[in-house]
């Protein structure tokens, strides 16, 4: 058998003075602001969790269709990639494409634009050439990386090229202009580096 033992109750200070019962309007009051406080301690953090979940979700969607895809996708590669890969794309180009491969060997960035020539002149100069630096009839872009993105260059051109060599980890950038529409010129570059 346990013995249990009650413990008396203390009397308060004598010095203090005693409360008035809590008012019911007070107690409704004080019961309010205390559940108000409870769902913004928790709600709060719970609604962020959810609309976070749901922008990574999206964002992974996003990533998903980016990396899946197989060839040329339409819009502009990101900022990281142009200035990793030093491509300079004119900021009137249109009709912006690309499509990035990475292995352990050689990671690549394809990129075709069209411009005026204000801008080929823009973008050529990045690559310290000019348009006399262009070489007649010259596919600069090799066969097996045309095959990965489906250029032909079959159509009506000139199709002229060069290739922007640069030392290692620098990228080596071949390009190809198609001039058919004089004002309008269309750039081909892939731009390759060695992780």
């Amino acid at each position: 058998m346990t013995a249990t033992t009650s413990i008396p109750r203390q009397a308060s200070p004598p010095d203090e003075p005693s409360r008035p019962p809590e008012g019911r309007g007070h107690m409704i009051r004080r019961r309010a602001l205390t559940l108000l406080i409870i769902v913004l301690l928790i709600g709060v953090p719970a609604g962020y969790l959810v609309i976070s979940a749901n922008q990574s979700r999206n964002s992974g969607k996003d990533k998903e269709a980016k990396y899946t895809a197989t060839g040329l996708t339409e819009g502009w590669p990101s900022r990281v990639q142009r200035r990793l890969y030093r491509v300079w794309i004119p900021w009137n180009a249109t009709d912006v494409a690309s499509y990035e491969t990475n292995n352990w060997k050689t990671s690549r960035l394809y990129v075709q634009f069209s411009t005026t020539d204000d801008g080929l002149d823009r973008f050529l100069s990045t690559l310290k050439a000019t348009r006399a630096s262009l070489k007649k009839d010259d596919i600069a872009i090799g066969e097996r990386d045309r095959h990965v993105v489906g250029w032909s260059f079959t159509g009506p051109g000139p199709w002229d090229g060069l290739t922007h060599e640069q030392k290692n980890p620098a990228p080596t950038l071949d390009v190809v202009v198609n001039t058919s529409e004089p004002q309008h010129p269309t750039v081909y570059v892939v731009s390759r580096t060695i992780p």
